[in-house]
């Protein structure tokens, strides 16, 4: 509501606190204590409080641009926005029983600092612009800081793929061992994987970069405002096109958590493997006790519970995906109260994959791999069989026959005719040639291909890892330098 004189800014102010809603002028009493109960937003909503503050600073501006304000009332009410940006900062601010989100309890408190002129804060503007142009604002920066905590993961994931050199490892399908591959290689992997995830990110960023502030509750406002020009002061690349979808669009929420829900599945692999590695039965790895939980009866108990937890909360983001779409579905245009219901999923998964990639990237960077476990494990003469086909392969004969021929062996040797080594010597086709392929540590060394596991191939791909690493923060860069 604006109050555009004394006299009612002075009436307003005699209400009762209660009664003193952003909409108390059509009603003749104040809301329930079980309405306001059921639809208070301002638990969760004041992490907003920053975006807030900006986009009613913008807001100001602009009205006094085009003749709403005068000087003088702008420069009153952005000094009562610092005013309640220092008392949020410092913890100061008092909310009151009427503050039912973070945008009332802001408008509330610049009216008691500003007076009349405070009152002029809400011209030509809704909360459904307001909420929208807020929540953009926290998700530039937020998704940005996400985007940078997964480069520090990948970063730490490169320098222990540097560490390993030429440590081996079995490469599994099915959980089943395959083929040796480098430790790096391994590592890197995840890498890859995360950069998609940065990826993903900075397009969300991209799409999501539009302001709705100048939308009004649903059709605009027959003030004269310029959108335009309050999007440039925001640092939004530009201005909503159609009020209706500016005021309703939550596509970019649904973009971010979907996102996080991706990271949180590359996050549960990455901890499905660690519980894994670290355990008595594979013994690839060790945790530093920084990292570890212990049992509080077992005393020879070291725990990954970040590993675990990683795997666990991507359910919990998986929810929050699907809650928010099963919300988004079937709201007409534009604005529809079960909007409200975007910002727990999204500010929980936010910080629930922030928690994770700073725990993991530290569980990561401080373990301790134990290479004799690794190797031991990758060197069973059956993780050659590939090799040996395709040694009867660059001879001329055709896959399947070769497959066929070295199956045949493999099966002998479980069945305890001989070792492998020794049945491919003897094997005339294959011979003393093809079994040195079945030696500790040389399966790893055929890997050669562009992208393989091999060292041969290793270091195109580090080369090729650190400029997708420059790649993403000179975007993240670009990004921020606008915006």
């Amino acid at each position: 509501m604006d109050l555009d004189d004394e006299h009612e800014f002075a009436r307003d102010a005699e209400l009762p606190a209660q009664a003193r809603t952003l909409w108390h002028g059509r009603f003749t009493g104040g809301p329930s204590e079980s309405l306001l109960a059921y639809t208070v937003s301002l638990p969760y909503d004041q992490r907003m409080w920053r975006d807030d503050i900006a986009g009613s600073k913008a807001h100001v501006r602009g009205l006094a641009r085009v003749g709403l304000l005068t000087d003088d009332e702008r420069d009153t009410v952005l000094a009562a926005l610092d005013d309640v940006s220092v008392e949020m900062d410092a913890g100061t601010f008092v909310f009151v029983d009427g503050d039912e989100d973070i945008h009332t309890a802001i408008e509330r408190r610049v009216t008691e600092l500003a007076g009349a002129a405070g009152g002029k804060l809400h011209t030509a503007r809704s909360r459904n612009d307001q909420v929208a142009t807020d929540l953009r604002l926290w998700c530039k920066r937020e998704l940005r800081d996400v985007a940078l905590r997964l480069i520090e993961m990948q970063e730490a994931l490169l320098n222990q793929a540097l560490e390993a050199g030429d440590t081996y490892l079995p490469g599994y399908t099915h959980l089943q061992r395959a083929q040796p591959v480098l430790l790096s290689h391994h590592l890197m992997a995840h890498g890859w994987a995360l950069g998609r995830d940065v990826s993903r990110l900075l397009d969300t960023l991209q799409r999501l970069d539009v302001s709705p502030l100048g939308a009004g509750a649903l059709a605009g406002s027959s003030l004269p405002i310029d959108p335009e020009a309050t999007a440039a002061d925001l640092g939004f690349a530009r201005a909503f096109d159609n009020s209706l979808d500016a005021v309703s669009d939550r596509d970019f929420v649904a973009e971010a958590v979907f996102d996080l829900a991706m990271i949180g599945i590359h996050l549960s692999r990455i901890g499905e493997e660690w519980v894994l590695w670290t355990s008595g039965e594979f013994g690839f790895a060790v945790l530093d006790d920084g990292y570890a939980t212990g049992s509080s009866m077992l005393p020879q108990k070291k725990n990954p519970d970040i590993a675990e937890l990683a795997r666990g909360r991507s359910g919990r983001l998986i929810g929050n995906l699907t809650g928010l779409l099963a919300m988004l579905k079937g709201l007409p245009m534009a604005y529809n109260r079960d909007l409200q219901e975007d910002k727990e999923p999204l500010f929980d998964s936010v910080e629930q994959v922030t928690l994770a990639v700073a725990a993991l990237t530290g569980m990561i960077a401080t373990a301790t791999f134990v290479p004799e476990r690794m190797q031991a494990a990758a060197d069973e003469e059956a993780m050659a069989a590939t090799d040996l086909a395709e040694f009867l392969v660059r001879g001329g004969m055709p896959f399947r026959e070769a497959h066929a021929v070295v199956g045949a062996h493999v099966q002998a040797a479980l069945a305890g005719t001989g070792s492998l080594v020794d049945l491919v010597a003897a094997d005339p086709v294959l011979g003393a040639e093809a079994a040195r392929l079945v030696a500790p540590g040389v399966g790893v060394t055929m890997r050669t291909s562009r992208g393989g596991a091999g060292p041969e191939a290793r270091g195109a791909q580090v080369e090729s890892y650190r400029a997708m690493l420059a790649d993403e923060l000179q975007s993240i860069r670009d990004f921020a330098a606008f915006g």
